[in-house]
């Protein structure tokens, strides 16, 4: 059974399955406008999710064919993965922040060989044994990547301006940290309910209910430029908590108030994360032995192979924001790089 639900004042919402994901659904976001609907993301390409969302179109009485633009908070693909079948079915715009564009571009071009080559050097540096990363060398055809073949953006969100729907009043707010373009969509309209509160908030996967949201790195392999997510994170959640929306409505779970709470929350839980990190680094670790010492959903064991990647990717996330706070720096002439408390 497909489930939708009425928001009010001309919002929807249908609940797209992310298959073999403990997720569950990513909620696609329906917004009436003058010249038809328009979907705030759009949920993973695959066909029971595409099945689900166009009968759950039609459960918030429209249909696919009439979308008159597509919004993506982020470039992931329960999020970007169906928009491209969404433009072939309706001729709809599909709007990206540049950073995020710029991802799904490289993702497209980048031959599976380079992305390969670089996620093994990049492993390597990072302290990965030698039994991982041996299968990034394995010779493989020149294909696309293996469910990443996302559809590219026609129109560019530009954070600070209203969004080209007719009659609704909709600003891109960045919020970088969980993607380089990662945005909220601030609905600067009173509440339906007239909840008290500064309109209403699609917050993608930045401020969630109860998930803490991934933060990690994604980097140009032909850029050396060092970055700070994780700063960018924090800074974006401040941002958020200022704005106070009435009402949040994630891309993941269910939709709440007091986002100025939750904010609080996220900023104390990374706050106790770094201290707990740091008091890891009494002794020099590379970034995976850091991974390996930190705390996750489950122990390291038992953590799948390409999770593993994600989990070395934000310990050094977190390995940067410490290094830029003065709390701890890089070993000389350790290799691979080890870090240690200050």
């Amino acid at each position: 059974m497909v489930e939708t639900f009425d928001h009010g004042g001309g919002v929807r919402s249908v609940r797209v399955p992310i298959p073999d994901n403990p997720l569950g659904h990513t909620l696609v976001y329906v917004v009436d406008t003058d010249r038809g609907p328009v979907l705030v993301d759009t949920g993973w390409d695959d066909p029971a999710s595409w099945d689900t969302l166009t009968e759950g179109l039609v459960g918030c009485g429209t249909a696919v064919e009439e979308v008159h633009g597509v919004v993506i908070t982020h470039h992931h693909p329960d999020h970007h993965g169906l928009s491209g079948k969404v433009r072939e079915a309706s001729g709809a715009w599909v709007a990206m922040h540049a950073a995020d564009t710029a991802i799904v571009r490289r993702t497209r071009e980048t031959r599976p060989e380079r992305w390969f080559s670089y996620m093994s050097a990049k492993l390597t540096a990072a302290g990965a044994p030698e039994e991982h990363v041996a299968p990034l060398r394995t010779p493989r055809p020149r294909t696309t990547l293996p469910g990443f073949s996302p559809a590219l953006p026609d129109r560019e969100i530009v954070p600070g301006e209203l969004l080209d729907l007719p009659g609704r009043r909709l600003r891109a707010i960045w919020t970088p940290g969980h993607t380089p373009g990662h945005v909220c969509l601030h609905l600067e309209e009173e509440h339906p309910a007239q909840l008290p509160g500064s309109g209403r908030l699609f917050s993608g996967d930045h401020l969630l209910p109860e998930i803490t949201p991934h933060i990690g790195l994604y980097e140009d392999p032909d850029d050396a430029t060092v970055t700070d997510p994780l700063g960018d994170y924090l800074d974006s959640l401040e941002r958020v908590g200022r704005l106070a929306p009435a009402e949040v409505l994630p891309a993941h779970q269910y939709v709440f108030t007091d986002a100025a709470a939750r904010v609080r929350q996220l900023l104390d839980h990374h706050e106790e994360r770094l201290t707990d990190l740091r008091s890891l680094l009494v002794e020099p670790l590379t970034p995976w032995q850091l991974a390996e010492r930190m705390e996750w959903n489950r122990p390291w064991d038992q953590i799948p192979y390409g999770s593993r990647n994600i989990a070395v990717s934000e310990a050094e996330a977190h390995l940067r924001r410490l290094v830029k706070l003065g709390r701890a720096e890089a070993v000389t002439g350790s290799d691979p790089v080890m870090y240690v408390a200050v």
